[in-house]
C-alpha cells in the first residue's frame, strides 16, 4: 500500500513538474521549426524546377554567355545535391552549407537575369518572361517562407534559453537550432563610405 501511494505520489509529481516545466511548449515549437523548414525546403525546390526550363529558353539565343550558364547549372546541381532532413536544423554546419549552396544559386540566378538585359530576343520572348515572373515570384516566397522560418525558430530559441525551461531543455536536449544569417553580414555592418569632394 505505501508503495502504491510513493509511486502515485512520485507520477504526480513528475506530471506537475512536467506541466510547468515548458516540456510541451518545446514539443510544439519544435513542430512549428519543422513546418516552417518544410516550406522553405519546398520553395527552393520550386526554384530549382525552374532552372532548367529557364537554361533551356537562355540556350536558344545563340550568343549567350556559357560562363553565366554554366554557373546556374553547376549552382543548381549542388544546391540540389544536398541531403537535407529534419536533423539538418540542429547540426549548425550542415545548416551553414546548405545556405551556402543556396546563395551560391541565387547569386548566379540573379547574374542571369541581368546578363539577359543584354539581349533584346530574349527580352521579346514571352516564354523566358514567363519564367523570370515565375522566377521572380518564386524569390519571394523564399524570402517569406525564410522569415516564417526565421520566426519560429526566435520563438524556440527564446524557449530554449529562458530560466526555467533552459533546465528542461538540458535534461531533455533540446539544443539551440541555427537559423538563416545574411550572406555578406561584414560587409554590411561596415559603414558606408561617404565623400564630400567636389569632382
Amino acid at each position: 500500500m505505501k508503495l502504491r501511494f510513493l509511486n502515485w505520489f512520485f507520477t504526480a509529481t513528475l506530471a506537475v513538474l512536467l506541466t510547468g516545466c515548458g516540456y510541451n511548449d518545446f514539443q510544439s515549437l519544435d513542430e512549428q521549426t519543422k513546418s516552417a523548414w518544410s516550406e522553405v525546403l519546398n520553395q527552393y525546390q520550386r526554384r530549382a524546377d525552374l532552372v532548367p526550363n529557364i537554361v533551356a529558353t537562355v540556350k536558344g539565343e545563340a550568343a549567350f554567355e556559357q560562363d553565366t550558364l554554366t554557373r546556374v547549372v553547376e549552382a543548381r546541381a549542388r544546391a540540389t545535391s544536398m541531403q537535407v532532413t529534419p536533423e539538418t536544423l540542429n547540426n549548425p554546419e550542415a545548416f551553414a552549407k546548405f545556405q551556402a549552396a543556396q546563395g551560391e544559386l541565387s547569386s548566379a540566378l540573379s547574374r542571369l537575369l541581368v546578363v539577359t538585359e543584354n539581349y533584346p530576343n530574349l527580352k521579346a520572348n514571352q516564354g523566358f518572361q514567363d519564367l523570370r515572373v515565375q522566377l521572380e515570384g518564386t524569390e519571394n516566397r523564399i524570402t517569406v517562407a525564410r522569415n516564417r522560418y526565421i520566426q519560429a525558430v526566435q520563438a524556440y530559441n527564446v524557449l530554449t534559453r529562458s530560466f526555467p525551461n533552459n533546465l528542461t531543455a538540458m535534461v531533455f536536449g533540446y539544443a539551440v537550432k541555427p537559423t538563416f544569417s545574411v550572406q555578406n553580414e561584414a560587409q554590411i555592418s561596415a559603414p558606408p563610405a561617404v565623400n564630400f569632394e567636389k569632382k
